[in-house]
């Protein structure tokens, strides 16, 4: 055991040195993949950053497969494809497993990496294209450390994580190539330095309430949709209070919360001018389940409210744009 114990160690440290070694090359990957402005939504330049991503795992001597959407053959600027790496043999397959998108930015400057000493700045950097630098040089590291291995490791790079992933790991899902003979799967999320071993379930959608446009001048010939708003929240507030008392019993990070959670607005808007009866206003809803919770009862209670605000004569539709589950 003390023998073990000592190659592992001796392992650990020629690892940590090579990785050290290539600090620089490291940093300028993920400079080049901030750089690409991949927000999502709409789900912009996935393109240029799978091309960036796809030529630099094969220049480093990695397999990698391009999966792309039906019809994509060429792939426009914002095709949604995933790309598939690996190093090692065998069937069993320990997953390296991150997304490319990234939230949209305030500004284009965000897309500017700045760097300062051993930390790296812009939009992405943290969630998650760091992460995926970081996975690609472990697998090399491993590789170039002469370590053996009892199968494989997969790198999974895919789109649309921030909105559902429905074309990048949904679609993997349903072709049968998620996690494939795996025997775990690793996600280089940022979590406030706390190791995760699962996620909440999630529904998030985006509620639109109606009116009738008019000149400010004419406003009594309008029906202001932003007016009507403020009482759809009213009722979905009254749902949050509930939702967010209950707690879940298993462990989470010290500066994680227990409770369940309901945020409304985390994305609004409407109107064309300040001036003129906002004849349309939206908003959208993020529910976090906890694992005592059940995912279809908690969605139709969220869709039920809204039901009852419609019976109030509220005209409003909705769209789920993330439907997440522990399957």
């Amino acid at each position: 055991m003390k023998q073990k114990l000592l190659a592992d160690s001796s392992a650990t440290v020629a690892i940590l040195c090579w990785l050290r070694e290539q600090k620089e090359e490291m940093a300028a990957l993920l400079a080049e993949l901030v750089a690409i402005p991949t927000e999502n939504p709409p789900g912009n330049n996935y393109r240029a950053c799978t091309d960036l991503l796809e030529r630099r795992i094969r220049e480093l001597g990695l397999e990698c497969k391009r999966i792309v959407p039906a019809g994509a053959r060429s792939g426009p600027e914002d095709a949604p494809a995933s790309l598939l790496a690996s190093y090692g043999s065998g069937e069993r397959t320990l997953y390296f497993h991150g997304h490319y998108d990234v939230v949209p930015a305030q500004s284009v400057e965000q897309f500017r990496p700045i760097r300062k000493e051993n930390f790296l700045f812009g939009r992405g950097s943290c969630d998650m294209k760091g992460g995926i630098v970081a996975m690609l040089y472990a697998m090399l590291a491993i590789r170039e450390c002469g370590e053996k291995l009892n199968g494989r490791i997969g790198l999974m790079l895919v789109p649309d994580e921030e909105t559902g992933g429905q074309r990048g790991s949904g679609k993997l899902a349903r072709e049968g190539l998620l996690g494939q003979n795996g025997m775990g799967m690793l996600m280089a999320e940022p979590t406030s330095s706390v190791v995760w071993n699962a996620n909440r379930e999630a529904i998030s959608l985006r509620v639109r309430v109606l009116g009738k446009s008019a000149h400010v001048g004419l406003q009594h010939q309008g029906t202001n949709a932003f007016e009507r708003i403020h009482r759809v929240v009213e009722r979905l507030q009254e749902l949050k209070r509930e939702v967010e008392q209950r707690s879940t019993r298993s462990r989470v990070g010290a500066e994680q919360r227990r409770n369940s959670i309901l945020m409304l607005g985390g994305q609004s808007g409407g109107g064309t001018n300040f001036n003129v009866v906002p004849e349309e206003c939206w908003f959208t809803v993020d529910r976090r389940i906890n694992p005592e919770e059940n995912l279809a009862e908690e969605k139709a209670r969220l869709l039920g409210t809204l039901e009852e605000c419609r019976e109030m004569g509220i005209p409003l539709e909705w769209e789920v744009f993330q439907e997440a589950g522990s399957d």
